[in-house]
C-alpha cells in the first residue's frame, strides 16, 4: 500500500499522513504561535483526540486555551464570541480542529478577533477584503477531521447571519490557514452517515469547479483527479471507516475540491447556502440530493466536459446522462435521500430560497446564466423528485 506521509506545499503548507497530529505543537511555534486557541465544536471536544492535543501542546509549553461554542452552521454569535475569548485570553493563533464548521469558526476567529470593523464589512462582495487590517491577522492551524469541505485551504469561512437565516462568506486571501495538518487517522471515528454526506460535498466542490465556465486547466484537472478518488473511494471509506487507504484518498480528495473551487461553484452550492442557512441541514447532504438535479439543469451547457468526465472515470455511457447515471448510483449506495422532501424541506419557502440563490457569490459561475422562474423550477423538481 502507498505510504501516505507526505508534505506539500499547495495551495498552504500541508503535512500528510497517518499520525501528523503529533507534530501539532512543533507547528504551532514554527509559524510563532505560543497561545494557541484551540477552535472545536461541543461534540468533538468530547472526544479523546482534543484532550490529547489539549495535552501535548500543554506539555510542548504552550498556553493553550479551548473554545468549543460552535454550531453545526456557524453562526455570527459563535464568530463574536471566540473572538472575545481570543481576546480575553491573549492567544496569539488558533488551531482549528474539526469538519468544516469549526474549520471555518476558527479561521474567522483569527480573521476577526483584531479588527474595527463590523464582522458583516469583510463578507465576499467587491474588494470588501481589502478593509481588513492586515497587520491584525493572527495565523490558524487547520486541523481536519472530516473529509468534505476542504476548508483546510480556503481563503473564506461561511457563518450563518442570525437576523436574515443567509449564509454569507467572509473572505481574505490570509484567512488561508498558515499550516494544515491532514492526518487521516483522525477520521476513523466518523460516522458512515457523515463520511457519505461529507464526501458528497468533495464531490460536488470538484464537479461544480469541473463545470464552472472560464479557462482555468489546472483546476479542472484537479476536479478530474478529485472525482476518481472519490468515485474509488468514497464507498470504501464509508463502508469500512478504518481502512486507511480510503481515509486517506478522501481526505486528499476533499483538498483537491477546494483548491479547484477557485475557479467558482454553481447552483448546487447557490441553492445548499440559503437552504442550509433556513433548515439547518447538513451541507454535504444538501448538495448530495441537489446533484443529479442540476447536472441535467446544466445539460445544455455540459455536454463536453461531461463527456471528458465519463470517459475519465470508465463509465459505461460516455455523455451526461452517464454521469448522472453514476451519481444515482453513488447515492444509493450511500444510502442519500433522492429528494429535499426527503429530509424534511417544503416548498413554502421556495421563493425565499430562490431569491437568496440568485444573489450568492457562487451563481455567477453556473454554467448556465441563472434566472428566478427555471431555478424555481429546478429547486421544486428536487423537493418533489
Amino acid at each position: 500500500m502507498t505510504t501516505f506521509t507526505t508534505n506539500w506545499n499547495y495551495p498552504t503548507p500541508i503535512k500528510f499522513g497517518p499520525g501528523r497530529i503529533r507534530e501539532l505543537a512543533q507547528h504551532c511555534k514554527a509559524n510563532g504561535i505560543q497561545r494557541p486557541l484551540v477552535v472545536t465544536d461541543a461534540g468533538l471536544a468530547k472526544l479523546p483526540m482534543i484532550g490529547e492535543a489539549m495535552a501535548a501542546l500543554t506539555a510542548a509549553g504552550l498556553k493553550a486555551g479551548l473554545f468549543t461554542d460552535v454550531k453545526p452552521n456557524p453562526v455570527d454569535r459563535n464568530i463574536h464570541a471566540g473572538a472575545h475569548v481570543f481576546r480575553d485570553g491573549g492567544h496569539d493563533g488558533v488551531v482549528a480542529f474539526g469538519g468544516g464548521s469549526a474549520l471555518d469558526a476558527g479561521k474567522a476567529i483569527a480573521f476577526f478577533a483584531h479588527q474595527s470593523r463590523p464582522l458583516w464589512d469583510f463578507e465576499d462582495v467587491g474588494d470588501n477584503f481589502l478593509r481588513a487590517d492586515v497587520a491584525k491577522i493572527m495565523p490558524s492551524i487547520a486541523v481536519p477531521t472530516t473529509s468534505g469541505t476542504g476548508s483546510e485551504v480556503g481563503r473564506v469561512s461561511v457563518v450563518t447571519d442570525e437576523a436574515s437565516h443567509t449564509k454569507r462568506l467572509i473572505f481574505h486571501p490570509k484567512i488561508m490557514p498558515v499550516t494544515v495538518i491532514a492526518d487521516p487517522e483522525l477520521t476513523f471515528g466518523v460516522p458512515p452517515a457523515i463520511t457519505a454526506a461529507t464526501g458528497m460535498d468533495a464531490l460536488a466542490h470538484c464537479l461544480e469547479a469541473y463545470c464552472a465556465p472560464g479557462f482555468h486547466p489546472m483546476a479542472d484537472g484537479i476536479a478530474l483527479e478529485g472525482m476518481r478518488l472519490i468515485k474509488d473511494w468514497l464507498p470504501v471509506a464509508t463502508r469500512e471507516g478504518r481502512n486507511l487507504e480510503a481515509r486517506a484518498n478522501m481526505m486528499v480528495a476533499a483538498t483537491m475540491g477546494a483548491a479547484a473551487f477557485q475557479k467558482g461553484l454553481g447552483v448546487i452550492h447557490s441553492l445548499a447556502h440559503p437552504l442550509g442557512a433556513i433548515y439547518d441541514t447538513h451541507h454535504g447532504l444538501l448538495n448530495a440530493i441537489l446533484m443529479p438535479y442540476v447536472l441535467d439543469f446544466n445539460r445544455a451547457a455540459i455536454g463536453e466536459k461531461m463527456a471528458r468526465l465519463a470517459a475519465y472515470l470508465g463509465l459505461e455511457r460516455q455523455d451526461t446522462d452517464g454521469v448522472i447515471d453514476w451519481v444515482l448510483d453513488l447515492r444509493s449506495v450511500l444510502a442519500i435521500p433522492d429528494t429535499l422532501g426527503g429530509v424534511g424541506i417544503g416548498e413554502d419557502q421556495v421563493d425565499r430560497i430562490v431569491a437568496a440563490a440568485l444573489v450568492d457569490p457562487t451563481a455567477p459561475t453556473n454554467p448556465l446564466p441563472l434566472t428566478a422562474e427555471p431555478v424555481k423550477a429546478l429547486l421544486i423538481n428536487a423537493i418533489r423528485g
